[in-house]
């Protein structure tokens, strides 16, 4: 679907949320509805079951949660508004995962 600045963030150690994050970006909120439906499809499709998803009405920031990967598709605007990856990146210090 052709997601555009995706990133994984490693969050073992940092979260008891989810072992993975991914971030990535849609250029409309179209474009973000049409990357979340794909991811929600193939995960079905691959048997991860069904994940919760948030935000897909409005798609200007869709989230997945998969357990153990929380996949977030942002339009550009609102991804550098939220700054998820200064928040969870690696400058981040590691300690013991919140219980």
């Amino acid at each position: 679907m052709k997601a555009e600045e995706t990133i994984e963030i490693d969050l073992a150690g940092k979260t008891s949320l989810a072992d993975t994050m991914i971030i990535a970006s849609g250029r409309s909120q179209r474009h973000v509805g049409s990357i979340a439906d794909r991811i929600i499809q193939e995960m079905k499709t691959k048997g991860f079951g069904s994940a919760r998803v948030e935000g897909l009405p409005a798609c200007d920031w869709v989230l997945i949660d998969a357990g153990d990967i929380l996949v977030h598709i942002f339009r550009p605007e609102v991804r550098g508004f939220y700054n998820l990856e200064k928040m969870w990146g690696a400058d981040r210090p590691v300690g013991l995962a919140a219980s």
